[in-house]
This record gives C-alpha cells, structure tokens and sequence, in this order.
C-alpha cells in the first residue's frame, strides 16, 4: 500500500541497506554474516517486510554500528503507529487517496470488510460517491476535486470483475436507510447493491436491525490477504499489521457474518429499504 506507513517502512529499509553497504558488505555476505536467508534481508531492505525490534538489534550488531540501533528503533516506534491524517492525505484533493486504493485492490486478492454507516466505495453509484466525497470536502475543508475522484472511485470497481478475486462485505442495515443523498440517489444506489447479489467474486451480507450481535459495531474496517487491517475514523486512517491486531478483527467479522442476511433474504432487506425510497 502506497502509505505513509510503507514509505517509512521503504525509509527505514533504505537506511539498512546504506549501513550494510557502509560496512563494505554484498547482501550474500551480510545474510552469512547474520544468520539469515538472503530473501529476507532483501525483503527488510525494499519494506516488504517490516522489521522486529531484535531485528534492527541484530543489523546493527552486524554492520559493527551498536550506536545505530537506537536511530533504527526510534524509525520503527514511528512505522508502529501506521498513522495517516486524513487532513494531510486530502491536502491536494480526493484523487490521489482514491488512486492509492486502486492500486491496493488490484494487488489484493481477498479482502473481508465490513461498514456500519456507509456503502462501501467498492459498490458506490458515481451520483451515490459524489454526494459523499463532496460532504467530505466540505467537512475536511479541503480542495475540490471531486469528479476527478469520482472517475478514481469507479475505475476501483474493476477488481469486482477480476478472476481470482475474493470480496466478502458486510454492511449493517443502518447504512441502508442513511440519508446522505438526495432519495433518488438512494433509491439508485440501492438497486446497485441488490444487483450484485450473486456475483461470482462477492459474498454481499447485510447485518440486519435487531439480530443478537456478540460485538458492537463501532466502525467500519477492511481486511486485506488476511495480512493487514485498515480501519477510518474521521480524522485518521490506520493500517494495523500485528497478526494479533488482524486476528482480532478477523473474529469480529466473523461474528457479524455468523448474524449477517444472505442471498433471498438479503435482497429483501435492500427492497425494503428502496421501497422507502420510492418517490412514485
């Protein structure tokens, strides 16, 4: 993910690397050196991989810069935060975050979601995100680029049609019934859901109103290859990749999916919502 958390991952493996290279090392003799297989110390130098604790120790040790060490963990109590402002990510606009989750999903091949409020982005009509993205320009205050951002938010809707690909959402009835568009603009949006019950590549479940729930539902968050946990709240993005962390967010989507409506009576709780809807 092109992220504020993976660029200082590629930071931090950018200075590995000058350590090792400053040591007079080649990656064959650095991973004898340490004890590992040269893939990872690979992986460590790119940031597709981030480092334990012991393992900036043990790079330090091996490159003879003890002294380094506490720059290394100082980097890495950084990357742990997996942070982002929505405030600075929307500095220029809606495009760019809108680009950056093109390219996650095209790189994806499960993901597991879940929305208490919203329609997902991913099954989003073009009207249905325009009215969202321009609420959220207005609330953020920041530049206008909405058609730009809408035109990103549809072309992510490819991957639905990809082979291989997996997409299993859950969306609690409330977001159904939420007003955030003109009735018409729902009552369309509405129809967009029900139409993909049934496609191959989406599992689409509704959490109904007034089912037993073992959680409560906070917010919304998204699982990705089972590796890494993004969860939105108004003013933050955060990626969390513990296996802890997506372990626990694995078994609250697990119980909603346990409450959640399938197939028949799935699409009837979307018409009974369109019927509310209905302007005629």
């Amino acid at each position: 993910m092109s992220t504020d958390f993976q660029a200082g991952r590629e930071a931090l493996g950018a200075r590995l690397r000058e350590l090792r290279t400053e040591a007079g090392l080649n990656g064959k003799e650095f991973a004898e050196r340490i004890g590992w297989q040269r893939s990872k110390v690979s992986r460590l130098e790119h940031g597709k991989q981030t480092a334990t604790a012991e393992d900036l120790d043990a790079w330090a040790q091996a490159v003879n810069a003890p002294s380094a060490s506490a720059d290394l963990q100082s980097r890495l109590r950084g990357l742990e935060s997996q942070q982002r402002s929505w405030r600075r990510q929307l500095s220029s606009g809606h495009r760019a975050v809108q680009d950056r989750y093109v390219a996650e999903y095209r790189r994806t091949a499960t993901v597991r979601g879940y929305e208490a409020t919203v329609v997902p982005g991913l099954f989003q009509t073009p009207e249905y995100a325009r009215h969202l993205l321009t609420r959220n320009a207005e609330l953020m205050r920041s530049p206008r680029d909405t058609d730009e951002a809408v035109t990103a938010r549809m072309k992510r809707q490819e991957v639905l049609y990809q082979p291989g690909k997996t997409f299993r959402v859950l969306i609690w009835e409330a977001a159904l019934h939420v007003l955030v568009c003109p009735r018409e603009v729902m009552a369309g949006q509405l129809d967009r859901l029900a139409g993909l019950i049934g496609m191959s590549t989406v599992s689409l479940g509704i959490v109904p109103f007034g089912v037993p729930l073992k959680s409560t539902t906070k917010h919304g968050f998204w699982i990705f290859d089972e590796e890494r946990v993004v969860v939105e709240t108004i003013n933050t993005e955060f990626t969390l990749e513990s296996a802890e962390d997506v372990a626990l967010y694995g078994r609250v989507w697990d119980q909603f999916d346990e409450a959640a409506a399938y197939g028949p009576q799935a699409h009837r709780l979307i018409a009974r919502a369109r019927a509310s809807f209905d302007l005629s």
